[in-house]
């Protein structure tokens, strides 16, 4: 049986797959903030004109350590009471399940394509 060679890959076309990898990786990351689907808090809950740590719910302890940081009550009046957004649509939710079932039908197809040429440069075609 002959050693087995596998096809070489070019530098251009080495390079063209790092770029679509990187793209693709930055925009799986950013796009959803972009669009204000993902990220920091949503709300502030009932906001206080004029807060202290009292107000704030916070002990002498954690004051103690939120003025360690640099915070004063005012600064810290928007990270402490802010609340995430729970709330999701039905299109949404059934878009994400049609795309996440859609990648792996696409992962299995092209693996199926990749494995069957791999056994035909091995052992020959059939």
């Amino acid at each position: 049986m002959a050693h087995y060679t596998p096809p070489k890959q070019g530098k251009t076309s080495q390079l063209f797959d790092v770029l679509v990898l990187v793209v693709l990786t930055f925009g799986a990351l950013f796009v959803p903030l972009w669009m204000g689907m993902a990220g920091a808090a949503k709300s502030v809950a009932t906001p206080d004109p004029n807060p202290t740590w009292e107000t704030l719910g916070q002990t002498p302890a954690q004051a103690a350590k939120y003025e360690a940081l640099g915070y004063d009550p005012a600064s810290a009046h928007d990270l402490i009471l802010a609340r995430f957004d729970y709330s999701f649509s039905i299109g949404a939710l059934l878009t994400m399940i049609v795309v996440i079932v859609l990648y792996y039908v696409l992962i299995l197809r092209f693996s199926e394509v990749e494995y069957r040429e791999v056994i035909s440069e091995k052992f020959g075609r059939e």
